[in-house]
């Protein structure tokens, strides 16, 4: 029987989503990858538990999460069955939908079918009656956003989600999505933007309209596929994802220009006392414009080294200019 560390909440900071009352730690356990059939059940249950005693209260899912899609989920189910069932009012679990699950039209995107459709099987698969948050995964380019936003607002409303966000929208859709929701009378709690420091589009009018909005914003990829964690400085290693067949990271991205930035990138952590991985996502909590990253792990070792980028989350103005430099030099490589 798992029995969770009663100093969980001593070193991972904590902050304020927005101007809610939500907390969430600096950093939360996305499961993107390493949660399906193809991993140890151990593993799995290994990785949430540590997580757990080290801080990180919230995990984040998706429908689609797998592989096959939902089999997050359901891994989740299990784990939070045996392991957390005592513990579920102190977690923050989210999940998503507006990527392809089923077959036809009302398969994907954001229509109001969709999502709480989607929100039902979602649950079913975990084992709950709610999710502290439901995201529009993505939005959709046909239905009205009203239809969209409308059925978050009827997850809260039917007690299904406490909060509500979206991810992948623009500064523009995030904030008409905002100001329905307002009417509506169910705020926009979050928004979930890909952000690292070799990608900066956040910073082109998103994040200052959350600053705006007062909503909270917590980063996917912060390690950029893989790229800012440290195994691509001599190449592309065998068995890494850049070696495989992976969509997200493809082999012919690993330039010699780039792994050559790379190492410039990790000189620099290493004056910090910093893995490449710590400092990047320090990097992206830097400054408390963001409420959150979302970090992966294989392992809980892995999970061990993410949560050790706490323990140093200043820069100083010359490490920035000098990252600054560095990024530029890799966008044009």
């Amino acid at each position: 029987m798992y029995t969770a560390h009663t100093d969980r909440y001593a070193d991972m900071p904590y902050r304020r989503t927005g101007r809610s009352g939500l907390k969430l730690p600096a950093l939360s356990l996305g499961l993107w990858h390493n949660f399906g059939p193809d991993r140890p059940v151990e593993t799995q249950r290994a990785i949430l538990r540590r997580a757990f005693d080290l801080g990180v209260g919230h995990f984040d899912l998706a429908n689609n999460y797998g592989p096959p899609p939902g089999a997050a989920e359901s891994a989740l189910g299990e784990a939070l069955k045996a392991d957390f069932g005592p513990y579920r009012d102190e977690l923050v679990i989210s999940t998503k939908a507006g990527y392809l699950m089923w077959p036809g039209p009302y398969g994907e995107w954001g229509s109001r079918k969709y999502l709480l459709s989607s929100l039902d099987q979602s649950l079913g698969r975990m084992g709950l009656d709610y999710v502290d948050i439901f995201y529009s995964h993505r939005p959709d380019p046909e239905a009205p956003l009203e239809e969209t936003m409308g059925a978050l607002h009827s997850a809260v409303q039917q007690g299904k989600a406490l909060y509500v966000g979206v991810s992948n929208y623009s500064p523009e859709q995030t904030r008409e999505a905002a100001r329905i929701l307002g009417e509506l009378g169910t705020p926009l709690l979050i928004h979930q933007p890909r952000y690292s420091m070799l990608d900066r589009r956040p910073e082109e009018g998103l994040l200052d309209a959350l600053d705006e909005l007062k909503v909270g914003s917590i980063a996917y990829s912060p390690l950029e596929q893989g790229l800012l964690t440290g195994r691509y400085l001599d190449g592309i290693p065998e068995g890494s994802r850049a070696a495989s067949d992976s969509p997200f990271l493809s082999a012919d991205t690993v330039t010699d220009d780039l792994v050559g930035n790379l190492r410039a990138l990790a000189d620099i952590a290493k004056t910090r006392g910093q893995s490449l991985a710590q400092m990047a996502l320090a990097w992206v909590l830097r400054g408390g414009r963001v409420t959150s990253a979302l970090i992966g792990a294989s392992s809980p070792q892995q999970l061990e080294d993410s949560v050790a980028a706490t323990g140093n989350l200043d820069f100083s103005e010359e490490e920035l200019t000098r990252i600054d430099e560095i990024v530029r030099q890799a966008s044009k490589a």
